[in-house]
């Protein structure tokens, strides 16, 4: 797959994301896919397979009462199946707000997602809202 295709990919990925489309989210991620979360909160870890990268999609959603929203704002793309989705993360919970830019480098092969690594402008915030 070329770029712009990958980036079509994420795009989709988002908007499931976003609307809470499972069976898209399903079928856009590869079985075995890894997603990297950095920090100290109670969410960090690396989450491995797609059953566990998408319980953890479901975390955000349940402990922010269904706030949590990743508001795309750039992708780009290689010509080796990365893409890199910049957005602001957005939430709300225990009277807590959070507001972080961050991105995420997305390994794609044969247009399914195998790999997500989050990288975060205030890694710091990120770890308040979530203590």
């Amino acid at each position: 797959m070329g770029s712009d295709e990958n980036v079509a990919i994420m795009q989709r990925a988002y908007d499931a994301f976003n609307t809470g489309d499972i069976n898209t989210l399903t079928k856009l991620f590869d079985e075995s896919a890894v997603w990297h979360l950095p920090g100290r909160s109670s969410m960090a870890d690396d989450y491995k397979g797609r059953d566990a990268t998408l319980a953890y999609f479901g975390q955000l959603a349940e402990r922010t009462g269904g706030t949590f929203r990743a508001e795309l704002e750039r992708l780009t793309a290689d010509d080796e199946g990365r893409v890199v989705g910049i957005h602001r993360s957005t939430a709300n919970r225990d009277g807590k707000h959070l507001d972080v830019s961050d991105c995420i480098v997305f390994q794609l092969r044969d247009g399914r997602i195998t790999d997500g690594k989050e990288h975060f402008e205030d890694l710091y915030a990120w770890d308040e809202f979530w203590s």
